[in-house]
């Protein structure tokens, strides 16, 4: 909004102070054009002995010398108009003087108002009624007729010719001025005419950098094929959904599932697309086809909607409706589990307790601890506050993080290796939920991994995506890896192989992440272990972010 206030103002500006040259310079040098080919015309007449005999006819000597000094005049106005010096109003009322000048003399030399000359200052009225503004047509205007009966009144007086024609120079005063009149209402009409134009222009200019602006900014991904599956227009949202590289524009391999699904659709106007996933980015999206033309073998729009922002409004109504529950899970267990918990404590303490059955109180306790724990992640989750994305470098954050873990997991520095290329990678999360998920993906990891020979257990590697540009992490174990079966249940709340897990730690993760607009993925890394891959949203996109 600010921008377009901005260039309206800036036009107003231009407007206002006439300084545009569709407004001054190149009106006044299609002026001079003019004023160059009469003299020219007039030059050659009296040097050629050519043309209609009554120019020249009473005073040849004064004719040509009059020919030879405006043509030298409007030769040098050219120079004087691309130098544009000196000021413009100057030029204007110069050659328009100079020419009132030069064209009485030749009136004059040709037999006086009766040669008809006089009728050439019209021209130059209504260009400077053109060009200048307020009432200065009138004063050209009456400066012309003031000549034309000055040369008349001077004639008179010497008896230079038999007659004079006060009438005709009466008559042709009344048409310089009536010339002035309409040139000068003329030009306003033009004048307004092309401001609306231009302001019209720019609203017009303005909407389209808007358009453009909503399209290139949306969360809707928008693509535009060719007939041969070429991009012609790609948002920035398309290109981070699938991963496209900027600057290509043929046909890319990231669109092979979407162009698949497109042939369909144009054999088939019942077929309904398909969600798929992003080879690049691993991203979720729904299609939507249309055809810009009369036929669907055409140019093809494409609509893109990544499933994550449904997939959050599921999770916000998941969450609100844990939140009730949990409510009523804590009112109704944590009182009696307490009492459970209380009353084994009391019976492990008691001195007829056989030795057989200190197992037994054992097991009470550490299953309402169980309990306890699901109870607190869930509250935890329930009460998860809304995500705080922060710009920062990421190598120093991990750094950081790296230190604080190992003090807290009493283990040695070394045991966590970190590679960020490039070192400045940045990123865009909430910093404290990227913390929490770091904090369970490295403690899931340290349990289920075995020590290399250079010492470490956990590998954390940063850096940029090749392909889309987007930051990543990557949390590596070096244990045994997941079997594939149960990898498609991992990020599933309460799912874990362990009798003492409670399978909340992984979906945690992956909700933080996701109310972060990032991805959390799981793959098997090279070593044989586990590789948990964290997808962060583009830093350059903050305003969908």
């Amino acid at each position: 909004m600010n921008d377009q206030l901005e260039n309206r103002r800036s036009l107003d500006e231009t407007l206002a102070t006439r300084g545009a040259d569709s407004y001054t310079w190149k009106p006044l040098h299609y002026l001079n054009l003019y004023r160059l080919t009469l003299s020219g015309f007039l030059f050659l007449v009296s040097e050629l002995d050519t043309g209609p005999k009554f120019l020249g006819e009473h005073n040849p000597q004064l004719f040509f010398y009059t020919s030879v000094v405006y043509l030298t005049t409007t030769i040098l106005n050219t120079a004087t108009i691309r130098w544009r010096l000196p000021a413009f109003n100057i030029q204007v009322y110069s050659q328009i003087l100079a020419d009132f000048i030069a064209i009485t003399l030749l009136m004059h030399a040709s037999g006086g108002v009766n040669s008809g000359l006089g009728m050439l200052m019209v021209a130059a009225i209504a260009g400077g009624s053109i060009l200048m503004a307020g009432r200065t047509a009138i004063t050209f205007a009456a400066i012309a007729s003031l000549f034309v009966l000055m040369e008349e009144v001077y004639a008179h007086v010497n008896q230079v010719f038999p007659t004079t024609h006060y009438t005709q120079a009466g008559l042709l005063g009344a048409t310089f001025f009536a010339t002035a009149i309409l040139a000068r209402v003329l030009a306003l009409r033009i004048r307004e005419s092309e401001e609306l134009a231009a302001r019209r222009g720019s609203d017009l200019a303005i909407m389209e950098q808007l358009a453009e602006y909503v399209i290139q900014r949306m969360q809707t991904g928008i693509i535009i094929l060719d007939e041969n599956n070429a991009i012609r227009l790609a948002n920035e949202s398309a290109r981070h959904l699938l991963g496209l590289p900027y600057g290509e524009e043929h046909p890319h391999d990231a669109l092979d599932e979407l162009i698949s699904q497109i042939k369909k659709w144009q054999s088939d106007s019942d077929y309904e697309p398909q969600v798929f996933r992003s080879p690049k980015t691993g991203a979720e999206i729904v299609p939507r086809f249309a055809s810009l033309g009369a036929a669907r073998s055409g140019e093809i729009l494409v609509f893109l909607e990544d499933t994550a922002a449904t997939a959050q409004q599921v999770q916000q109504m998941k969450l609100a409706s844990l939140g009730r529950l949990t409510a009523s899970i804590a009112h109704e267990i944590r009182n009696p589990l307490g009492a459970i918990s209380h009353a084994g404590q009391l019976l492990a303490e008691s001195p007829k307790l056989e030795s057989s059955d200190t197992r037994l109180t054992q097991i009470i306790r550490e299953q309402s601890q169980r309990v306890n724990t699901i109870i607190e992640n869930i509250l935890r989750l329930s009460r998860r506050s809304l995500a705080h994305p922060e710009e920062f470098e990421l190598k120093p954050w991990l750094q950081d993080f790296i230190d604080e873990f190992s003090r807290s997991q009493h283990i040695e520095p070394g045991s966590i290796t970190l590679l960020v290329k490039p070192p400045d990678a940045g990123v865009r999360i909430d910093p404290s939920q990227l913390h929490q998920i770091l904090w369970n993906l490295c403690d899931n990891g340290l349990r289920h991994s075995d020590r290399r020979d250079n010492g470490s257990k956990l590998e954390l590697r940063g850096g940029i995506l090749a392909d889309s540009n987007n930051p990543y992490l990557e949390i590596i174990d070096h244990g045994q890896g997941i079997d594939p079966d149960v990898a498609e249940h991992i990020f599933e709340p309460f799912f874990t192989t362990k009798s003492k897990g409670t399978g909340l730690g992984l979906y945690i993760a992956r909700e933080l992440c996701e109310a972060n607009q990032a991805r959390l993925n799981y793959s098997q890394a090279e070593t044989g272990g586990s590789c948990f891959r964290i997808i962060f949203v583009d830093p350059r996109r903050k305003q969908v972010a």
